[in-house]
């Protein structure tokens, strides 16, 4: 694909938000977002995404242009949100290279975790409209019938499939978090190896800056701990190792957890998982989540006292 076979919206999107059309396309990729890296005429790179209109996105792309300015290594926004038809498109600096940091053990957790940390005392200075309704994976808080959030191309498939101690861990967790009453925040909500880069052992860019949520410090915190080594289709960490992202997180962040933040944490953690075990039947792919899942949500029911 060559700059001749871009969206016919797109060369005008860059003239008039960036002041150059595209020279070359650098690269594309498609998931819930299109983005499409590129070199402008004049030499800039670019990255341009457009989404499905969606209301959160302006504050999640107003989030991130306040933590670049305040120096953490992110893409900085170059333009706004615009509605572009039925998308909602904006361009980001380009910040390419660094490598993957592999593994789930409890150091590569600390690692982590120190990240996420910073990151969240980042937002907590950020001041922008809740970016509602939270990203599907996360949403445990939805208003809509039944356990699981409305999600139309999912609720189409065969439920029957779905293995029942998904369902059963679903249900548990839910309800032990929607019991909590402490204060949303803002935090990132797809933190996984495969949105963050590393370079020569120090951290080089967190991206994916859609998938901002409003939920409570230590929800958003647990399922960090759950989904941290995700490099490809999302897993779940082992329990030691989300256990050393959780005192990690608090230990940086100056503050212990109580004990009923450390059961919504451990809740969180199987939210995710319990979500991503339900994709994986309703497409027949590879069960990584439901492994794990299967494996450990014993002890982690038992850690949220769910």
């Amino acid at each position: 694909m060559g700059v001749d076979d871009l969206p016919g919206w797109l060369p005008g999107f860059c003239h008039d938000r960036l002041g150059n059309e595209p020279a070359e396309l650098l690269f594309e990729a498609r998931s819930i977002s299109v983005v499409f890296g590129l070199r402008l005429i004049g030499g800039a790179e670019v990255v341009v995404k457009a989404r499905t209109a969606d209301p959160r996105i302006a504050a999640c792309v107003a989030a991130q242009a306040a933590l670049a300015d305040a120096g953490f290594p992110c893409p900085r926004p170059l333009t706004e949100v615009v509605e572009v038809g039925w998308l909602m498109v904006h361009a980001e600096a380009h910040w390419p290279g660094g490598d993957r940091l592999g593994g789930d053990g409890p150091a590569v957790a600390v690692r982590y975790a120190e990240v996420y940390a910073a990151l969240m005392a980042g937002l907590a200075d950020v001041d922008v409209a809740p970016p509602l309704p939270n990203p599907r994976w996360a949403r445990w808080d939805h208003t809509d019938g039944g356990v699981w959030p409305a999600i139309g191309f999912l609720d189409k498939r065969d439920q029957r499939v779905v293995p029942g101690f998904v369902l059963d861990t679903a249900v548990r967790v839910r309800r032990r978090l929607l019991a909590s009453g402490l204060p949303p925040v803002l935090g990132h909500a797809d933190f996984e190896a495969q949105n963050l880069r590393w370079r020569g052992g120090d951290l080089w860019v967190v991206h994916d800056w859609d998938s901002l949520a409003w939920q409570p410090e230590a929800a958003l915190v647990g399922a960090a701990s759950g989904a941290f080594a995700s490099a490809g289709p999302p897993t779940l960490a082992p329990v030691d190792s989300s256990a050393a992202f959780l005192d990690t997180y608090q230990s940086r962040r100056g503050r212990a957890f109580t004990a009923e933040e450390l059961e919504v944490a451990w809740a969180a953690s199987l939210w995710t998982a319990a979500h991503n075990a339900r994709w994986e039947t309703l497409h027949g792919t590879v069960p990584l989540s439901g492994s794990a899942l299967l494996d450990q949500r014993a002890e982690r029911l038992r850690r949220a006292n769910a």
